[in-house]
């Protein structure tokens, strides 16, 4: 109950906050308003079409065919093929994290799903395509070719010790 109270009440003083900066001028107020506008009108148009290919991903995809490549028992190029998977992602980290949810669901083992969430964050193509031609390609594939042994190594380490304590994610 305190828990619900608190969060209504800093709902509440966000909406004072942005409706008084409107009626006094203050623009940072205002801006901050627009910005949290402007999120949302992306996030209404972007999440009906995401949670749809999340729904087929979890429908087509059979259980047996994730155990088998990016399950346990899997090979070294599980790894690549979680990447590969997270590079088309649309939405970033919003989709990442269903989809991840998904492959834990059919029997992904974690360094693989921590693999995935990685690497939907670090090497998108949408956004890898866009720090290419602001940045420039050599930038670009410098910061593939560091970050992605990175993404690999730490999401083996992390996985392992999660597997050793035995962790599980709770069902919604």
């Amino acid at each position: 109950m305190k828990n619900k109270l608190i969060k209504t009440g800093a709902v509440l003083l966000y909406i004072i906050f942005v409706t008084l900066s409107f009626i006094f001028g203050y623009n940072p107020g205002k801006q901050i308003g627009l910005n949290f506008a402007s999120f949302t009108m992306e996030m209404i148009k972007l999440l009906p079409f995401v949670f749809i290919l999340i729904g087929l991903f979890d429908v087509w995809v059979k259980k047996e065919f994730i155990e088998k490549h990016l399950g346990k028992n899997s090979n070294p190029l599980s790894y690549l093929w979680a990447i590969l998977l997270a590079g088309p992602i649309a939405g970033g980290l919003i989709a990442a994290f269903p989809v991840a949810y998904s492959l834990f669901q059919k029997g992904a083992k974690m360094s693989v799903i921590f693999t995935f969430i990685s690497a939907a964050a670090v090497c998108r193509i949408p956004m890898t395509l866009f720090e290419a031609s602001f940045l420039g390609i050599k930038f670009t594939l410098v910061r593939l070719l560091v970050s992605l042994p990175l993404v690999i190594i730490s999401s083996i380490l992390v996985g392992n010790f999660l597997e050793k304590k035995d962790y599980k994610i709770m069902k919604g």
